[in-house]
């Protein structure tokens, strides 16, 4: 198991209980680091400080900490401009050309399935697993154009698609950015995405989404969602944080939260804040619906002792020693991802 250079002991219980989990992360920018020349199959020693928002995921750090499962959300400048669409495909193509074989290195496979991921993982294989951040990226002037572009993207292996980013789009309005309108909901076309999304097998990330357009996308009925990488507000206040009706609402669809690893979102720097933030989202939202979503990789600065893959066994070691049974922590860990990437049946390729 991994150990990040600091005196950090794992017991052999946290190591017995890691080693049998499926680990699957809801959220890691990645792809448009690789779009560039990042190189996945090699370890990455990233300068400080750079090394505080980016450098932080690669497939040799994914082996030492037995990560499963990586979803890679595929995000675009979100402002208005042109280019987005054709900037999430070489993003695509930049994850396809690193699932080549590399002899004496670990392997990444892409999955649109759970089965596909457990299935990788049994073969010690690293699954990789598409999102996009921010439905400007399908840059469409409407419905039609819009839908099928999600379906072009739904048949290269797109599995969620996060409605808002940092800007508003012809969908809807965010959390905070240009465009912001605590006001107003989803637009006509918005409703009418989500309602696609459920006929594409494409999953509702609510993740930056405003909160009045969190809710009317959920009355799109649009089946278990994802909130890919969030704070909880009922333990740290943050603009982006989802409060406790939120996190219900959700639970009651069967989806799953991801928390986020940065500090500023969980309120203090290290895995306590983590594991405060996990504890609250299972007294809330219960036991099928707490996840993890680093958002490594995503210009934010990754919470002491979670810089990278290679740390998660201590995460699990803190939520053995907060309490937490085996059985939530691998539900945690990967189990409630993956139970709802099986109810969203993928399209054919």
């Amino acid at each position: 198991m991994a150990n990040a250079g600091a005196v950090r002991t794992l017991s052999d219980e946290a190591q017995a209980v890691h080693a049998q989990a499926v680990i699957l992360d809801l959220h890691a920018d990645t792809t448009k680091l690789m779009s560039y020349g990042y190189d996945l199959h090699k370890r990455h020693r990233t300068p400080w400080p750079l090394s505080s928002f980016a450098g932080h995921v690669d497939l040799p750090r994914m082996a030492e900490g037995n990560l499963s499962g990586q979803f890679f959300a595929m995000w675009t400048l979100p402002l208005p401009q042109s280019g987005c669409y054709a900037d999430v495909h070489r993003q695509i193509d930049a994850l396809e050309r690193a699932t080549g074989e590399r002899p004496g290195q670990p392997r990444l496979v892409l999955c649109r399935t759970a089965d596909e991921v457990r299935q990788a993982h049994a073969t010690k294989a690293h699954a990789a697993l598409l999102g996009i951040e921010g439905a400007h990226a399908l840059e469409g002037g409407s419905e039609t154009q819009l839908v099928e572009r999600l379906t072009a993207l739904a048949r290269r292996g797109v599995r969620y698609l996060g409605l808002l980013h940092f800007s508003r789009n012809l969908l809807g309005h965010p959390a905070m950015g240009l465009g912001q309108d605590h006001h107003k909901g989803l637009s006509a076309l918005g409703c009418a995405i989500v309602d696609a999304c459920a006929r594409l097998g494409v999953i509702v990330d609510l993740a930056h989404i405003n909160r009045r357009g969190f809710f009317d996308a959920l009355a799109r009925r649009p089946g278990p969602v994802f909130v890919t990488h969030t704070g909880l507000a009922g333990v740290t206040r943050m603009w982006r944080n989802i409060d406790d009706e939120q996190i219900r609402a959700v639970a009651q669809t069967g989806g799953a939260i991801g928390v986020i690893f940065a500090p500023r979102f969980v309120g203090q720097d290290g895995l306590g804040g983590i594991v405060a933030h996990l504890r609250h989202l299972l007294d809330i939202g219960g036991e099928d619906t707490v996840a993890i979503g680093s958002d490594w990789d995503g210009f934010v600065r990754p919470a002491k002792g979670l810089a990278s893959p290679a740390d998660l066994p201590y995460l699990t070691q803190a939520l053995l020693q907060a309490g937490l049974s085996v059985r939530v922590i691998h539900k945690l860990l990967g189990g409630n991802a993956l139970r709802v990437l099986a109810a969203h049946p993928p399209l054919a390729r």
